[in-house]
C-alpha cells in the first residue's frame, strides 16, 4: 500500500530566485538568514540532504545523504501561498493574483458594505497585529468590519467576537468571496476573529481561509479520481477550496500540524497526506523574528524522527516550501526564492542530487507518477531520473 506524505514548510526558501529584483527581494534567503542564530539546528534536515541542495548553504555536511534531494524554481508569476501550493500540486500560474497596495476599489467596499449591512474600517495593507490594535476599539463602538490587505492577493476581515460571532463573520467573508472573482479574483479571503480589550487584543486560532478554485485539474483532483484517498493537514484544504480532498485536518499552529500527521501515519490508506506547517510565515517571517523562525526550524527538526520512525516500506516522505520569507530584511513579506525538496524513503535512492528544477509541478508529476498515474498537470516526474 502505497502512500505519500508531502509536508509544506510554509516559507522556507533558501535563497533568491534570477528574478528576485522584480518582486522586490534582492538578496532574501530565508534559511541562511535564519541559520545565523544560536537557536537554529537542523541535523535530521541535514542527514536527508537540506545541505547539499544547489545553493543551500546554510551549513556544511560532510555526511552522505540519506535522501535524494533538489532546489526548485517557481515557473508561476507569484510569491504567494496559494499559487505556490498550486504549482505543487501541478498547477503553474501565467498571471499574478490582483493586489492592492492602495486598498480595495470604492466600489468594492460599497458593494461589501450593501451586502453584509456593516461599515467597514481600514481599507489598507497593514499588519495583522497592528490592525487589530489601531481599528480594534473603534470596531467593538461601531460594529465595522476592518477590512485589510497585505502585499499578498488577500481580503482580510477581522472582527472581534464578542462583536461579530465567527459564524457571522465566515458568512461575511463567504460574501466577499463570491464577490471577488474576475479581475478583483484575489487569491485568498481570510476571516481573522480577535478576542480581548483595547490595548490588549490578541487573535484567536479560529482564523479560516476562503481561496478560489484552482483553474486547472490539480494532482489532488487526479488521485481522487483513481480512488486514492487525499488527507490534507492545517489550510490544505482551504487552500484548494476542498478541491480534491477526501478528508482534512485543520491544525492550531506547527506542534499541532505534525502530532495529526503522525495520527494519520497510524492509519491504513493509500494515497497522499499533503501537510502545511504555517508557523515560520505567519508567526516568524511576517513579524521579521529570526530567533523564532530558527527554534521553528530547530523544533520541527527535532520532532523529524517520529515521522521517519513511523514510515512504512512504500512510503514516501517528501519536504518542501512554497516560497520565502526571509526575517531579516526590512519587508515583512514573501520573498521570491528557490525552494528545497527533500525526498526520502525505502524507494528512494541516496545521495541523489536532481540539481535545479524548472517548476515545483515536479513535485506533483512524481506523486502522480509513484501512484502509477499518467500526470495530466503540468510538471515533469522526478522519477524517471531515479
Amino acid at each position: 500500500m502505497k502512500r505519500v506524505f508531502l509536508i509544506v514548510l510554509d516559507s522556507v526558501g533558501i535563497g533568491e530566485m534570477p528574478d528576485a529584483a522584480e518582486f522586490g527581494d534582492r538578496g532574501s534567503n530565508t534559511l541562511q538568514a535564519v541559520s545565523v542564530s544560536k537557536y537554529f539546528s537542523m541535523p535530521n534536515m541535514g542527514k536527508l540532504g537540506l545541505f547539499h541542495i544547489d545553493g543551500a548553504e546554510a551549513a556544511k555536511s560532510q555526511e552522505s545523504p540519506l535522501g535524494t534531494f533538489a532546489r526548485m524554481a517557481e515557473a508561476s508569476k507569484g510569491k504567494d501561498t496559494t499559487i505556490g501550493h498550486w504549482e505543487i500540486a501541478g498547477v503553474i500560474s501565467p498571471q499574478p493574483l490582483p493586489t492592492y497596495p492602495h486598498g480595495f476599489p470604492e466600489e468594492v467596499m460599497r458593494e461589501f458594505s450593501q451586502k453584509t449591512g456593516r461599515g467597514v474600517l481600514c481599507n489598507k495593507p497593514y499588519s495583522g497585529t497592528e490592525v487589530i490594535k489601531d481599528f480594534g476599539e473603534a470596531h467593538m463602538q461601531s460594529g465595522d468590519l476592518i477590512v485589510y490587505t497585505s502585499a499578498d492577493s488577500v481580503f482580510q476581515v477581522a472582527a472581534h467576537e464578542e462583536v461579530v460571532p465567527v459564524d457571522e463573520l465566515y458568512g461575511y467573508c463567504r460574501i466577499a468571496r463570491e464577490m471577488l472573482a474576475g479581475k478583483h479574483g484575489v487569491g485568498r479571503v481570510i476571516a481573522r476573529p480577535f478576542e480581548g480589550t483595547p490595548g490588549e487584543f490578541r487573535r484567536t486560532v479560529r482564523r479560516h481561509d476562503f481561496s478560489l478554485t484552482p483553474p486547472k485539474i490539480t494532482m489532488l483532483d487526479q488521485l481522487a479520481a483513481h480512488g486514492k484517498e487525499v488527507l490534507g493537514v492545517g489550510k490544505i484544504y482551504d487552500i484548494f477550496a476542498g478541491k480534491g480532498v477526501t478528508d482534512f485536518v485543520r491544525t492550531s499552529g506547527n506542534a499541532d500540524g505534525i502530532d495529526k500527521t503522525l495520527a494519520y501515519m497510524e492509519r491504513e490508506f493509500e494515497g497522499l497526506c499533503f501537510v502545511n506547517l504555517v508557523d515560520f510565515d505567519m508567526l516568524y517571517g511576517h513579524r521579521n523574528d529570526v530567533e523564532g523562525y530558527a527554534k521553528a526550524l530547530t523544533y520541527f527538526d527535532r520532532r523529524l524522527p517520529e515521522i521517519l520512525h513511523k514510515m512504512k516500506e512504500e512510503d514516501i516522505l517528501m519536504i518542501t516550501a512554497d516560497h520565502g520569507c526571509d526575517p531579516s530584511t526590512p519587508s515583512t513579506d514573501h520573498s521570491r526564492e528557490y525552494t528545497p525538496l527533500v525526498m526520502y524513503g525505502k524507494k528512494v535512492p541516496a545521495g541523489l542530487n536532481l540539481g535545479t528544477r524548472k517548476t515545483f509541478a515536479d513535485i506533483g508529476a512524481t506523486v502522480l507518477r509513484y501512484f502509477g498515474i499518467k500526470p495530466e498537470i503540468d510538471g515533469e516526474t522526478l522519477l524517471e531520473e531515479f
